[in-house]
Order: structure tokens, then sequence, then C-alpha cells
């Protein structure tokens, strides 16, 4: 009950803090919290499929690099309001990772992170390559999100928006945790053959969580476009998942919580390192290799208890 109540408490604080900040705060300071927020999605998902189903999945940068530009494209082409453009990115990126999902069905442990690493790196290739589309390695320029004729052209004109989608998806996400599909999909990273033998769809369970981790990814891209108007692939590199891998383990495999204050903690610490480019990767790959050692619950994750839910096949339907 202490830990409950101590979380809330903290999202009460922080839900002021977050209110009162755009009438405080500077433009700089109104981006970084966009980010931030974007990275909290990114690192939601990536919490469902790896800490939530076990798959040790590195294809998370490809699937936000696709709703990045297929809600920066809609936005350019037709000027929806922004939602649509969301949702589009969401699905396609759903649906392809439904279809990635199949290659957790024959592999597992490094080889399905070098399979769905080789699918990251070849959607970097399509993003610098396919000028026509993407610009190719000069970038993108989109057009500003909209909202039933309002243009969103500034930092603080998309906040309320980004903050907004941003807590419906952890609100979404702690309801999967707790529910009893999170329960299935927590047996199946702890023992696939203790699952199948409980009745849970194994299958069904990794491709659900492959297309709802993608889903959450290309949220994230669609949320980006709307306090950005440029894109260049480089951003979308193997890097990137570095990161929001970095923050899912140091956070806390497995934690809602540990999710949320990791994405926080380093979306801060690469702004921080942001003139230190070509030792990012280093950095982060010392802390990811030094936690996963010496400290593999994490640092936010807490005393959890293992989730005491009855799985039932008709769970698993």
């Amino acid at each position: 009950m202490k830990s409950i109540s101590h979380d809330r408490w903290a999202l009460l604080v922080s839900a002021v803090i977050l209110l009162v900040l755009p009438l405080v705060a500077s433009g700089y300071v109104l981006y970084i919290v966009n980010l931030l927020m974007v990275f909290v999605v990114l690192s939601l998902g990536m919490h469902v499929v790896i800490g939530e189903a076990g798959q040790f999945a590195l294809s998370h940068t490809a699937f936000y690099g696709i709703g990045i530009y297929t809600a920066g494209l809609i936005n350019t082409a037709c000027h929806p309001p922004f939602f649509i453009s969301i949702l589009a990115g969401g699905l396609l990126s759903a649906v392809l990772g439904y279809v990635i999902g199949l290659l957790a069905l024959r592999m597992r442990d490094i080889y399905l992170a070098l399979a769905t690493f080789a699918f990251g790196e070849a959607m970097q290739w399509v993003f610098l390559n396919w000028d026509k589309v993407t610009g190719g390695s000069n970038g993108m320029r989109m057009q500003p999100a909209e909202l039933f004729g309002l243009k969103l052209t500034n930092d603080l004109q998309a906040y309320p928006f980004v903050i907004g989608v941003a807590a419906l998806m952890l609100w979404l996400t702690v309801i999967l945790s707790r529910s009893q599909y999170g329960s299935c999909l927590r047996a199946v990273r702890e023992s696939e053959v203790a699952a199948m033998a409980m009745g849970i769809n194994v299958k069904a369970m990794k491709q659900s969580a492959f297309a709802i981790s993608a889903a959450f990814a290309g949220i994230a891209g669609g949320m980006y476009t709307l306090f950005t108007s440029f894109i260049h692939p480089e951003s979308l590199g193997f890097q990137t998942t570095i990161l929001v891998l970095t923050m899912v383990v140091v956070g806390g495999i497995g934690s809602v919580r540990g999710a949320v204050l990791g994405a926080i903690v380093f979306g801060l610490i690469s702004e921080l390192l942001r003139q230190a480019l070509s030792v990012q990767e280093i950095i982060y790959g010392v802390i990811l290799m030094g936690f996963m050692m010496f400290k593999p619950k994490g640092l936010f994750a807490g005393n959890q208890k293992r989730a005491a839910t009855v799985i039932t096949p008709a769970a698993s339907a």
C-alpha cells in the first residue's frame, strides 16, 4: 500500500508541475519536456515487448521512424486533425510489428535480437535512400500538425497535446500490465513451456506484444511531429535504439515506473551529451552493461512481486 501511495503522490506532483510549467518556462524547456514525453512512450513500448513478454527485440527505432514519416507525410498531403495522422502511424507500425512478431515464433534470445536489429538497419537504409518519399540524406521538412484548422507551430502550442497523448499511453500501459492479458505475457516471459501447459496461446501472445510495442513506437513518432518540422534519418539509427533500451534496463525491466523514470533520466542525459555525439554510444553501452551485470533490477523498479492473477485458457484465446 505504501508503494501505491507513493506512486499516486508522485503522479499528483508531476501533474501539478506539468500544468504550471507552461506559465513559467521558456520555449527550450517546453521542447525538452515534449521530447521527454516522446521518450516515455517509446520506453513504454519497449517495456511491453521486453519487460512484459520477455522478447529481446531491437527494432523499436524503425517503428518510431515509420510513425514519424507516416504522420509527417499525411500532415503535408491533406492536413487532417493530428490525431488521425498519429493513429495512422501507430496502425501501420502495429501491422509491421505483427509481421516482425512472426520471427519471435522461430527465434529467441540473441538470434531474435540480431534479426530485429537487421530489420531496424534495413529500415534506416530505406529512410536514407527513398528520396522521393523521405527526402533521403537531405532529410524531410514537414508541415505543422493541425487540429481543426489550428496549426501547431511552436512547442507551447504542442505541449498540452503531447502531454495528453503521453498520459493516455501511460494509462493504457498500466491497464495492460494489471490485466489478465498482462499476466499471460509475463507467463510467456518466465517459461513458454509452463505457459503452454496452462493453456496460453504463446504464439498469439508474442505476436500481439510485438504489434502493441510497435504501435507505441509509431504513436511516439507521431507525437514527435507535433513539435518539430524536420526529420533526418541519422536520428533514427541504432544509437536511438540503444538509448531507449538503456532507459528500460536502467529504469527496471518489467516495471512501468522504471520505464517512465528511466526515459526521463536518460532523456535528460542524452540532451546533456548532445555535444558529445561521437562517444554517446560508448557511454550508453558501458552504462547498459554495468547495470545488466551489477544491478539487473534497475534503479526504479522497487520491490515488485510476481503477478498472482489466475490465468485460464480462455484468457489467451
